[in-house]
């Protein structure tokens, strides 16, 4: 466990942040990016377009006792500069912790994008016990940046 209640990663990605955006508004491509092994798909949800939306996925982890789904919240969006969500296990309230992509256009075709995942807001101890946050490492968040730039690469 981290002595810390966030994580952040950094990569430039040779591309423009409207594609970047592109995948990362799509909740069908959030298993094209998880590199925890976690996410097995999308349940149900629509393209990202604004805070307040809900969209669903298929999840699996021994943390949880086997095969779950989370509701995602999104939390912000700035059209081509961020996007965020704050998970919960489905039918409940977000517990805390939240999933946020900035992105920041070096010019046409570069961008830096920044990953946060921040459990600061978790207030409830059995689930910090249960869950032992962070469930993904700072290695994983940049393999997922990673995936980010391959998927807009391959399109």
């Amino acid at each position: 466990m981290s002595d810390t209640a966030s994580c952040t990663v950094e990569r430039t990605i040779p591309a423009p942040a409207r594609a970047l955006f592109a995948v990362l508004t799509d909740p069908n491509r959030h298993i094209d990016l998880d590199t925890s092994g976690f996410v097995t798909g999308l349940d149900h949800g629509d393209r990202l377009h604004e805070v307040g939306q809900k969209f669903t996925m298929n999840m699996t982890g021994d943390h949880m006792g086997g095969d779950y789904q989370t509701d995602n919240f999104v939390s912000a969006f700035d059209d081509n500069k961020m996007v965020g969500w704050k998970t919960a296990p489905a039918g409940t309230e977000p517990p805390g912790w939240e999933w946020l992509w900035e992105l920041r256009s070096d010019g046409s075709d570069q961008t830096t994008v920044t990953l946060t995942y921040d459990w600061s807001k978790v207030t409830d101890q059995a689930l910090l016990d249960k869950v032992g946050f962070p469930l993904v490492s700072e290695t994983q968040m940049s393999e997922s940046v990673s995936r980010l730039a391959a998927a807009v690469n391959a399109t």
